[in-house]
């Protein structure tokens, strides 16, 4: 059977056994309980809970305040309003004052698929990986999605985490999910071409490599979680054991996954490098698979662009 537990749950599972025994961890949200999977956390944990209303830049402003007061600070709100109305909060708030705020962007990229461009988060990756002291993450599954939530857990770094809305199929699997902070997961060695994903799109990643090796191209993929701190050894290291390299990502074809591994491979050792991503326009109306499908980042789409840049 397949997965049918969404990343943002599994944020909201981690959360809840934490806080049972640290009464610091809280949570806010701006009328997006529901939709973060954690109002299972303000029914268990009501004094550790703050909602704001429709009201991001309070959001930031209020996780910054409770941080400096001590507290680990873990606000959701989806990833379209949250990088963009409070943006000003997350740059100055949280990195430029250097507090312990986990920002949660939900639903990023076309989850919320038919609202369309006003819902829709394409530019989160480039518009948060630019603030310096920033951290950015997208986790692939949710056995790495508790992997990651567990080290936050740990620091007292902000961080902007974006998660899809619906379950993703499994990379890993309880038993074996490979996780180092700050460095990307080898999920498949390869020769032929080496393909780079984040986020949702590294199980499409892996579809790609399994339909390649049936027609004797070895792919390697690399789960390049971290896109804040980059882990700049591992490209390399893939790009120089392929042909050419692939970048898969769910955002605009500028600023994101592709430009930072272009500019990598660029500078250490030139290959070709193709950047999948979404179109620089408003995407089409659809699902979030529809969309995938239409735009070619499915295991398909991506085995077939990588036949035809191999020659």
């Amino acid at each position: 059977m397949s997965n049918q537990i969404a990343n943002r749950k599994v944020i909201c599972d981690v959360l809840c056994e934490h806080a049972k025994t640290d009464q610091d961890i809280v949570v806010l949200c701006s009328d997006s309980r529901g939709s973060a999977s954690l109002t299972p956390f303000f029914k268990e944990f009501p004094d550790q809970a703050v909602e704001v209303g429709i009201a991001e830049q309070d959001l930031v402003g209020i996780s910054a305040g409770l941080a400096k007061a001590g507290k680990k600070a873990f606000c959701a709100s989806p990833a379209s309003f949250l990088t963009t109305r409070s943006y000003e909060q997350c740059k100055v708030d949280c990195a430029y004052s250097d507090t312990n705020v986990k920002l949660i962007g939900i639903s990023g990229g076309v989850s919320y698929g038919a609202l369309g461009m006003s819902h829709h988060s394409a530019q989160d990756i480039a518009a948060m990986t630019a603030i310096p002291n920033m951290r950015v993450y997208l986790p692939s599954d949710r056995h790495q999605t508790r992997k990651l939530t567990e080290a936050l857990l740990e620091d007292e770094k902000c961080a902007y985490i974006r998660t899809g809305r619906n379950p993703v199929r499994d990379v890993y699997s309880e038993e074996d999910c490979p996780f180092e902070m700050d460095k990307a997961t080898v999920v498949k060695e390869g020769t032929d071409v080496a393909i780079i994903a984040c986020g949702e799109m590294v199980r499409p990643a892996v579809d790609a490599a399994d339909l390649l090796k049936e027609k004797g191209i070895s792919a390697g993929v690399l789960d390049m979680y971290c896109l804040k701190p980059l882990d700049r050894e591992a490209i390399i290291k893939a790009a120089q054991n392929a042909k050419v390299v692939i970048t898969v990502e769910e955002h605009s074809p500028y600023g994101g996954l592709g430009s930072m591994v272009a500019q990598v491979v660029g500078e250490s050792c030139p290959k070709k490098v193709l950047s999948l991503a979404l179109p620089d326009a408003p995407v089409i109306t659809g699902t979030s698979q529809e969309v995938f499908v239409y735009y070619g980042l499915t295991g398909e789409g991506i085995a077939k662009k990588a036949e035809e840049i191999l020659g």
